[in-house]
């Protein structure tokens, strides 16, 4: 396979799931949703176990926000499309330094949680053809350590908030990209060979 061809499946998949924009958007959603968390009055320890479990709901959510963007979660005959799925789980093994964090330092949890997130997202440049992924990683992920390292904790919750605003300022970044992407999928043509 030469590397246009390449390049068009790739073009592919940032088309028809519009750059993962129904993930991106749910996590703006669910970061929201964590900075309220880190606002309650309970111990640190417990708020991160909240995050944990508001965290679960990211992908269900992306799941109906598809339905509301009109993106598609499979992409048929297209052989990069599992790449996507291994690509996200491989956050799951940044987990038991989460754990770590939770048992040891659960004050700076919502901050590696953070970190973790936003270096997550760098590879899915390359994946989808859209350097906004690179950038926000590299913001969020020193952006959550300087902040983490430079708030009190008793206002820890503005992490989770700046957090929230980043993807949402990295979702209406991926429209733009998709569009670029779009028009230049029907360019090379949608088939890729």
């Amino acid at each position: 396979m030469d590397q246009a061809a390449f390049d068009r499946l790739r073009l592919e998949l940032s088309v028809r799931a519009k750059n993962g924009i129904d993930f991106i958007t749910s996590a703006a959603i669910v970061w929201l949703i964590l900075a309220w968390i880190w606002t309650l009055p309970h111990s640190a320890y417990n708020r991160s176990i909240y995050t944990f479990v508001a965290g679960s709901i990211t992908i269900p959510l992306a799941f109906a926000l598809s339905k509301v963007f009109k993106t598609s979660w499979k992409t048929p005959g297209n052989p990069l499309e599992p790449l996507g799925l291994w690509l996200n789980f491989a956050q799951l093994f940044y987990f038991p330094f989460l754990v770590f964090i939770l048992l040891t330092y659960s004050d700076y949890f919502v901050m590696s949680y953070a970190i973790i997130t936003g270096a997550h997202l760098f590879p899915y440049a390359w994946y989808y053809k859209s350097s906004p992924y690179a950038v926000a990683a590299g913001v969020i992920s020193i952006g959550a350590m300087l902040l983490g390292m430079s708030l009190p904790l008793t206002r820890m919750w503005a992490l989770p908030l700046s957090m929230s605003a980043a993807l949402a300022v990295l979702a209406v970044s991926l429209r733009f990209a998709y569009q670029k992407n779009a028009r230049e999928l029907t360019r090379v043509g949608s088939s890729p060979t």
